[in-house]
Parts: C-alpha cells; structure tokens; sequence
C-alpha cells in the first residue's frame, strides 16, 4: 500500500511554494494564491501559447500543455491565460484533426516533438486532445457554458478522438511513444469510445511492470483525471506498482533527475489519494464531506387492537419523492503538474506492441494469498495410559 502521509511529507520538505500549494489544493481544494498563479502564466505569447525556450518567440504545442497541466494543479484552467491558451491550441488542429509543431522549431525541437514526425504528431495530438478534454467544460471562451461531451471543444476534441482511434492497430497497439497511449486512453474514453480506450488499457496493463515510478504516476494520474474507475485492473496494477517502489522518504524517483522528484510524487498522490469532491473552481468554496450518522434502529410499536368492521379503510399513502441532485459532471481529480517544458515522454524509444498478444483482453489480478500462519488442524488423539500393574 503507498504511504500517502510520507508521500505528502517529502513534498512539504522539499517542495516549493508552488509544490506545496498544490499539494494544499489537492488534499483540500484550498484556493492558491493569485500571484503564484500569475508566476504561473508568465511568458505566454500573444497568440496564445507558451514558448518551449525561455524568452523565446514561437508558441509550442508541448510547453503549452505542460503548462496547462500546472494551471490544472493550480486550480487556473478557468482563468483568461488558460482560456486563450485552450482557443490557441483548438485552432492550432490540422484539418487531419490532429496537431504538429511549427515547423521553425525543427532545429531543436526533440524527437517526441519533431515538426513533420508522425510520431510525435501522434503524441502532441494526444496531449492537446487531453487538454481540451479535462478543461472544455471549464472553458467559457466559446460562450456559455457547453454541456457537450467535450464542452465547448466538442467538436475539435472529437475529431482529435477520430484521429487517434484511427492509428490504433489491431492488438491496440498505437505507431508512437507509450505516454501517447495513456493520453489518448483518456481522450477516448471521455468521448465514450470505451472499446478503443480498453484496447489501449490492455496493452498498458501488460507494461505496468516495466514502467518507472515516473511513468506509471502519470498514467494513473491522467486516466484517474477523466474518471476511469479505481476497481480497473489498470488502476489496480498502477497503484500496486507505486507501492513497490516508493523510496523510505516517501518520494519516487524521477526519468528527468531527482530535482523533479517532487513533481512525480505529486503526480503519484493525486494518482493514489482517496477520492474526494474538489472545488470546481478556482476560489470557489470547498466542503470536506461528512460522514453520515447511522440512523437508530425503528422501534418496536405496540401491537394495535383490530379496526371494527365498520371502520372506513385511510387512503394510501406513498413517501414524497426525494429531491433529484444534479451533480457537476465534470468534478474530478486535477491532473499531473508540469516539470519543464519540451518534458519527455518516457525514455523508452517508440514501439508497439507485440502482434500476438489479444487485441483488448483484460489481463486478470493475480491470485495473492492471505498472508498469516496456516491454520492448525485438530488436536491429536491423546496417547492410552500404560496399564497399572
């Protein structure tokens, strides 16, 4: 099991203001502060989208998202930076209904966001899908709140659904870098293509043993953001991996050094904490839930003595209806915080899976068994005395 208190404590003693805010607002909604949400949105372009270098000119697609992931920690995906950030990216989609990097940043641009790669489209349509996902019904860029799949994106987010559903092979295998999978897992599934997100699922949970603590915090973090349920044998095998190699600190260890060891730990809490009602907002007030008392046991009434024969029967009687609760749709976990721009997908080269495994097929828990001492059997009959003589 993860020990969330040592989890937490790592991020206190080593984490920043930044860190430690959203560490705040993820265990209890707390509202961060405006200046460090304005230290947050710092250098973005006039267009709409932050620059992968620093003082740099041409907005990203990538460092974009990353710095939407940390808006998203921040509780500032409502804010105007992040609307004009999210209305960049929508129009930023090709007529293919995907997304590439423009092409002046093929001169240093790495490989997972090389301008004209298929592979590294496929990934940047990934993230920009996900993006516009979680934070459409946020948005109010487009007008009035949009209660479409998708929110006010609906239409770019499907088409970027379409466009990762098609690059799927038979066995669910997907032509680009592994977090590709987990993005687009999550694209799909909150498009309610659940057939396809399952395929991705399958192939991931296969690969839950050899992903990193990094990798395996982003893909639980990420798929618990558009609520794939806990009981998911994904989810299940994710959270028992960050288990196992959870450091004595509390911390996890970081593919881009230990200097970010702080931002994977946060992603691992926000992958493994209990599930609990968040503020919608930014400065909206949070309410921790309470617990419910249990209600006394009815008492016995007294037998009562029979009606006469005459008596004229009550009408009927039904209990009033209960009130229906329209809950938000869309209030879930935030998601994974950002490193740095241009952050690598995992290290691992770009693959797909091997053709022979089943396209979709769950792979099932293995058979743990109950730990403690195996239970005695009965008592041996006791030995006949010796005769007296």
């Amino acid at each position: 099991m993860v020990d969330l208190d040592a989890a937490i404590g790592f991020v206190v003693a080593h984490g920043d203001a930044v860190d430690r805010a959203r560490l705040s607002r993820l265990r209890t909604g707390v509202p961060v502060p405006a200046e460090l949400l304005d230290a947050a949105e710092a250098g973005q372009a006039p267009g709409g989208g932050w620059p992968a270098l620093l003082d740099g000119e041409v907005a990203s697609v990538d460092a974009t998202c990353f710095r939407l992931s940390e808006l998203d920690d921040l509780g500032g995906l409502s804010r105007p930076a992040a609307r004009h950030a999210l209305d960049w990216l929508a129009a930023r989609q090709l007529p293919d209904g995907g997304w590439d990097e423009d092409p002046s940043l093929a001169g240093f641009a790495p490989e997972w966001a090389t301008p004209g790669d298929p592979e590294a489209q496929l990934y940047l349509t990934a993230n920009a899908g996900f993006w516009l996902t979680v934070a459409g019904l946020d948005a109010r860029a487009a007008g009035p709140l949009d209660h479409r799949v998708g929110g006010a994106y609906a239409g770019v987010v499907q088409a970027a659904a379409q466009a990762l559903a098609a690059q799927l092979a038979p066995d669910g295998s997907w032509p680009s870098f592994l977090s590709a999978g987990w993005l687009a897992a999550a694209v799909l599934h909150r498009q309610q293509m659940y057939y396809e997100s399952a395929r991705i699922q399958a192939v991931l949970a296969e690969r839950i043993p050899q992903l990193s603590p990094a990798d395996v915090a982003w893909l639980a973090a990420t798929l618990r953001r558009v609520e794939v349920g806990e009981e998911q044998w994904l989810m299940v095998a994710a959270r028992q991996r960050l288990a196992e190699t959870q450091r004595s600190d509390g911390g996890w260890d970081s593919d881009d050094g230990h200097q970010f060891d702080v931002h994977t730990t946060l992603r691992a809490i926000r992958a493994c904490r209990p599930s609990t009602p968040e503020a919608l907002l930014s400065g909206s007030p949070f309410v921790s839930p309470q617990l419910a008392a249990l209600p006394s046991p009815p008492a016995v009434p007294a037998p009562r003595p029979a009606p006469p024969a005459d008596a004229v029967p009550p009408p009927a009687l039904r209990p009033p209806a209960a009130p229906a609760i329209e809950l938000p749709s869309d209030v879930v976990a935030p998601s994974a915080p950002l490193a740095r721009p241009f952050v690598p997908p995992p290290g691992t080269p770009p693959w797909s899976a091997d053709p022979s495994s089943a396209a979709g097929a769950p792979v099932p828990p293995p058979v743990v068994p109950l730990s403690g001492p195996e239970p005695a059997g009965p008592p041996a009959p006791p030995e006949p005395a010796a005769p007296t003589v």
